[in-house]
């Protein structure tokens, strides 16, 4: 199993480039950091993880910069998204940075992306929150195709370009991995459709052995190899038994989430969580 470690990168918490070489030293294999953009201060959209909205949320650096330093840092330690909100971004220039990042790092990027919970904050950007998943199924194709064809183009209800030549090209082949969160009720069939990976938030999602034994099934009856689908799991209890049972399960790799503080709390518990690994 590998094990790797997720943290809303601040100006107030550990850098990026600094928490990366720790974790490299330690023998973490990934670092996973994720996306807001901005929060509506109307705050109408309820938070998922409870009654009160922390202010990280809304202090995070843009990820593919802070991924970009975590990268630059290290040698072998793999940079992820997770979750990047593809409902927000143009798909084009997102095709870009993934691409870029994955060069830069020596192909040791992981796509992990959402649709995200706060429709207000989407709407900004212009998406509809009931459309927000044709949104992300159309912008992850058309990022596909730029990413492995030297001419481009797609047609579709909510992206539509003509021929383009866009590169670099990511350097892992045909592209990186794309992993999506969430566990909601049509979230495999995003992940058979146009997935890599699956990334539930352990915390949030009762039942993972079920599922994962529910998501191989539904693979194969769709003509998908279930091994070519990679489980991960986001938030995950550092308790020995409980990794155990999620290796047992087929769980390729879990995260530990760190609070956005300073050196002084989150190395401890980096030690910590390295002695699960052992």
């Amino acid at each position: 199993m590998l094990f790797g470690t997720s943290i809303f990168s601040t100006g107030y918490a550990i850098r990026p480039d600094d928490l990366a070489r720790e974790l490299e030293s330690r023998g973490f294999e990934s670092l996973w950091l994720p996306e807001h953009t901005h929060i509506p201060a109307s705050r109408r959209s309820p938070w998922p993880g409870g009654a009160d909205l922390p202010k990280e949320y809304w202090h995070t650096y843009d990820p593919f910069v802070a991924l970009t330093a975590a990268a630059a840092a290290t040698t072998k330690l793999k940079v992820a998204t997770g979750i990047c909100l593809i409902v927000e971004r143009d798909p084009i220039t997102t095709a870009k940075e993934v691409a870029s990042l994955d060069q830069l790092s020596n192909g040791r990027f992981l796509f992990g992306i959402g649709g995200g919970w706060n429709a207000e904050e989407m709407e900004n950007h212009g998406t509809d929150f009931k459309k927000r998943w044709r949104v992300l199924r159309e912008r992850v194709l058309a990022m596909k195709e730029i990413w492995t064809k030297e001419e481009a183009e797609f047609h579709g209800e909510f992206v539509n370009f003509d021929r383009v030549w866009a590169h670099p090209k990511p350097a892992q082949k045909p592209h990186p991995p794309v992993l999506m969160g969430g566990d909601g009720p049509t979230t495999f069939d995003r992940v058979i459709e146009f997935c890599d990976g699956w990334i539930p938030i352990g915390v949030r999602s009762p039942n993972i052995p079920e599922k994962i034994a529910t998501l191989r099934q539904r693979a194969e009856e769709a003509g998908r190899n279930p091994e070519e689908i990679e489980v991960s799991i986001f938030g995950a209890k550092p308790d020995r038994e409980y990794i155990d049972g999620l290796e047992r399960a087929g769980v390729a790799r879990v995260m530990f989430m760190l609070p956005s503080e300073g050196r002084d709390t989150i190395l401890p518990l980096l030690d910590k969580y390295a002695a699960l690994m052992e």
